[in-house]
């Protein structure tokens, strides 16, 4: 078994870890953010962690209120501007906190009089000391190139968070139980696989929380299976881009029960017609229908709890089909676990 395999399978042991071990201190920070006179909240981050905080933006958005930007380094690596963050909370998002743009980024601004949080799997980081505060995921070392268990415990933090500064309730402890459920789609998976062995590109689209994950999978299928993989927002996608399906066009789809449904059910009736081949991940029985294929996600949950969970199938779609290509998912070409840029 890969070692992207195994950290896949770790993740519901994982994300319960960082529930018992931070929930305390998760509620302090959000009782001082709800009493400071905050109104802008900025993601920093690349890579899949930019992917967790693109999820991140939506979820803070909808349950606090406040607007959430998602940083460019380079204004502050590249062309040194100098932001008023006074009334800001910034919040890093590294696996190993050593990127050295969104470190910079989180010490401007502190400067700049921002609330700085990092979210890192490694607590000893660069960024964690650099941070007013922070959130340590307790996922063990990722030694896999490949991001798998520290995704999730990011967005965990996220649930987390939007759950301290938000009037929202989010049901964030039943994650666990929810992404332990989702490993059980695997021989599915497995099943599913040996039909795109030969894929090498695809499209993936997801909506409003699961948008992120359009990002994530498509960022897997590329740097594991060497698969050109787009990704587009299903509303996104009927302006243009679905010019470049023609038949048998693979497409992915992350589809869940909720607000985005009606616009994942006219995209594939549109993708029926024009013959493209739809794989959609999915809690909602209809759009399971509708698909050429479908991984048909276990347990209840709302339209806000399926993002790890829907994430977990679609990770296990990108190590397997990996193994399919004959290529190792652990050792990508060309990529290394800690990238340093400026």
């Amino acid at each position: 078994m890969s070692l992207m395999l195994q950290e896949i399978h770790e993740q519901p042991d994982a994300l319960e870890r960082t529930i018992v071990a931070e929930r305390e201190k998760v509620t302090r920070i959000g009782d001082f953010i709800r009493q400071s006179d905050i109104d802008l909240i900025v993601l920093v981050a690349r890579g899949s962690s930019d992917n967790a905080s693109l999820f991140g933006r939506y979820l803070l958005e909808v349950t606090t209120g406040i607007p959430v930007s998602l940083s460019a380094p380079s204004v502050f690596t590249l062309y040194g501007a100098k932001l008023r963050l006074k009334r800001a909370l910034v919040i890093g998002v590294s696996q190993s906190g050593e990127g050295t743009d969104i470190n910079l980024v989180l010490d401007r601004a502190k400067e700049a009089g921002a609330f700085t949080l990092a979210i890192t799997n490694e607590p000893e980081s660069t960024m964690a000391k650099i941070a007013h505060e922070a959130l340590v995921i307790h996922a063990g070392r990722e030694k896999s190139v490949a991001a798998t268990k520290t995704y999730t415990g990011q967005m965990l933090y996220f649930y987390m968070l939007a759950s301290a500064i938000g009037d929202m309730r989010l049901d964030f402890h039943r994650i666990p139980e929810l992404a332990r459920g989702a490993l059980g789609l695997e021989d599915e998976v497995k099943a599913h696989v040996e039909r795109y062995a030969f894929m090498d590109q695809c499209v993936v689209v997801g909506r409003g929380m699961n948008y992120g994950n359009s990002y994530e999978l498509a960022l897997k299928l590329m740097e594991t299976c060497y698969v050109v993989a787009e990704r587009f927002s299903s509303a996104d996608f009927f302006h243009g881009p679905l010019a470049i399906v023609e038949r048998r066009f693979p497409v992915i789809m992350f589809g869940p029960t909720g607000v985005t449904r009606q616009s994942n059910l006219e995209l594939l009736g549109r993708l029926s017609e024009l013959h493209a081949d739809s794989l959609a991940i999915t809690n909602d029985a209809e759009i399971a229908k509708q698909s050429s294929r479908s991984l048909l996600v276990p347990g209840e949950m709302d339209e806000f709890l399926t993002p790890i969970p829907f994430i977990v199938p679609a990770q296990l779609f990108a190590a397997h089909l990996s193994a399919a290509k004959g290529i190792d998912p652990d050792a990508p070409r060309s990529l290394a676990k800690v990238t340093k840029t400026l």
